[in-house]
């Protein structure tokens, strides 16, 4: 397509459940829907999201996607900031983390 846009990202599986696998997604570009729509064209929808191929809805309307730790360095002061984000109470992100530790 001659006015596409590149998106790139990298991904590695940290952990596979039953149905459902935990991916660490690295951004490389940063597109509207990047995340959601590439993993849907690779087969691996996002759980929850119906919009890019998921079979059903997550009960509270949610999808599965969550920005889990995000690093810059900051404009101004040029600190390397790291931000953190605790994982839902959910079972299933509950079950698949758990499983990465134990590695």
């Amino acid at each position: 397509m001659p006015n596409a846009k590149k998106a790139q990202l990298r991904y590695r599986v940290l952990a596979r459940g039953e149905r459902y696998q935990l991916l660490e997604v690295e951004l490389l570009t940063g597109r509207h829907h990047q995340i959601r729509c590439q993993l849907a064209a690779a087969g691996m929808p996002i759980r929850g999201d119906l919009k890019y191929g998921a079979p059903r809805s997550n009960p509270d309307g949610s999808i599965s996607l969550l920005s889990r730790r995000v690093q810059f360095v900051h404009p101004v002061s040029g600190e390397e900031i790291s931000l953190e984000a605790p994982l839902p109470d959910d079972p299933l992100w509950q079950k698949l983390y758990a499983s990465v530790n134990d590695k």
